[in-house]
């Protein structure tokens, strides 16, 4: 089902059931996946893959070349997985050294505007509300939510089930399980609407209730912080993941 005014070069991989509305572009490198839905005026080029059943609105760009100015040429690749929603004018760009990729996993709703730049990480399950901006590098984990007008710096990281405000300026890496809010961006408290909604016990709840006291309100430095999670806290995967994550930061915790 491909509209007779979209331009799709013969190289093309395009999966049973798809959809290809007016106006579109596909370039020679691109696969997309079975029933894929591109509604009108939308540009995929690059070395990109797309899986099965995405959707993608108007004048939405992906796997175009990257914006970075040390791009020098190259095989780059966007891949993305499935069940996605790419609302109106998304870009997402490819990534910037030869062999690298950007990675957008699966059951993503991208909304209008938003930006995923060169070799972004995105889990499975993100929200990105309308102009939501993540430059270079960025890493977003499972179930996180980033709000309206929000900008992400490079290299950071958003752990799973944080959610960031709106407007919010990101300079630092985001907890899991935390709310982040402000220009620049601080911790605020424990995301309970997100970890209701994803199904996190009351048990573990508690437990990152009283993390988000120890390393935000205890006045003590991150080192202690953990070394004192990990000995009053019960030994729970939300738990461990906050430690690792906290551990492995290298920009620094949105304090």
């Amino acid at each position: 089902m491909i509209h007779p005014s979209a331009v799709v070069h013969p190289g093309a991989q395009v999966g049973e059931e798809c959809e290809i509305g007016p106006c579109c572009v596909i370039g020679e490198n691109v696969v997309l996946g079975p029933r894929c839905r591109l509604h009108s005026h939308v540009v995929i080029d690059g070395h990109t893959n797309l899986g099965s059943d995405n959707e993608i609105f108007p004048f939405a760009s992906i796997g175009l070349k990257s914006q970075d100015l040390k791009w020098n040429g190259g095989v780059t690749r966007t891949e993305i997985g499935d069940n996605n929603t790419f609302r109106e004018y998304v870009t997402v760009h490819s990534a910037t050294a030869d062999g690298e990729s950007t990675i957008v996993g699966s059951h993503n709703h991208i909304l209008a505007y938003s930006h995923i730049a060169h070799n972004v990480r995105v889990g499975s399950h993100v929200v990105m509300s309308n102009v939501a901006t993540l430059a270079g590098h960025v890493t977003v984990e499972d179930h996180a939510v980033v709000g309206g007008l929000a900008a992400v710096h490079q290299f950071c990281r958003i752990g799973k089930m944080a959610i960031i405000g709106g407007c919010s300026k990101v300079v630092q890496d985001v907890p899991p399980f935390m709310l982040a809010d402000g220009n620049p961006a601080r911790t605020r408290t424990i995301n309970k609407v997100g970890l209701e909604r994803n199904g996190v016990s009351e048990e573990a709840q508690a437990a990152l209730r009283q993390a988000y006291k120890m390393l935000f309100r205890g006045g003590l430095t991150l080192s202690n912080a953990l070394a004192k999670i990990e000995k009053e806290l019960p030994e729970l995967p939300e738990v461990g993941h906050l430690i690792q994550f906290v551990r492995a930061s290298e920009r620094g915790i949105s304090k």
